[in-house]
């Protein structure tokens, strides 16, 4: 299973842009036109705020409005969209971040996507999961986290070349250290 995090139009060029995320997510879009095939399952996740999301700094929050559901900004970046049309796996996108109140960096972080993750799991007798995307330091940390939580450490491998930091990767890479994860360039 592939899990891509937040490849959304704000992360890459709109109003929260991550250093190096066009580039990444180009890269991420060679990679799977190179292997189709490779996975039994891909899952994107995306952000789909409210207007008046809690992580806005018109709201308190330290970002600046980003990925409001049904806006461009929210939306998958194009490219990478059409390279999932032409994979052999089923694509799943899950929304998060929808309740105006509460912060969900990680996909798992609403029970019922974490149920639908582990179950799409379970159904496609998925045992190695691969995770990348926007970004490295923030969503991609909170879903590896979580997802140890419910898969442990050993399925998961964390494709560097496709998961920009904003701290430039070092929180992500302590954190693949300290949990001796595996990782690819």
């Amino acid at each position: 299973m592939l899990i891509i995090v937040d490849p959304q139009n704000d992360f890459i060029s709109g109003t929260l842009p991550v250093a190096g995320a066009e580039d990444a997510m180009l890269g991420l879009c060679d990679y799977l036109s190179r292997n189709p095939e490779k996975y039994d399952l891909i899952i994107v996740t995306a952000d789909r705020h409210p207007a008046d999301h809690c992580s806005f700094a018109t709201r308190g929050g330290q970002w600046p409005v980003h990925c409001v559901k049904d806006s461009d900004g929210a939306a998958v970046f194009e490219p990478l969209a059409r390279v999932l049309d032409t994979c052999t796996a089923p694509t799943v996108v899950i929304g998060k971040g929808q309740n105006a109140e509460r912060e969900e960096y990680s996909v798992f972080t609403a029970p019922e996507n974490s149920e639908t993750i582990i179950r799409l799991a379970r159904e496609h007798d998925i045992d190695q999961i691969d995770v990348c995307g926007l970004a490295g330091d923030y969503c991609v940390l909170a879903t590896l986290t979580d997802g140890i939580e419910r898969f442990g450490h050993e399925p998961f491998t964390v494709l560097l070349s496709y998961s920009p930091s904003i701290d430039g990767g070092t929180r992500l890479a302590d954190f693949i250290t300290e949990n001796s994860l595996k990782s690819e360039k």
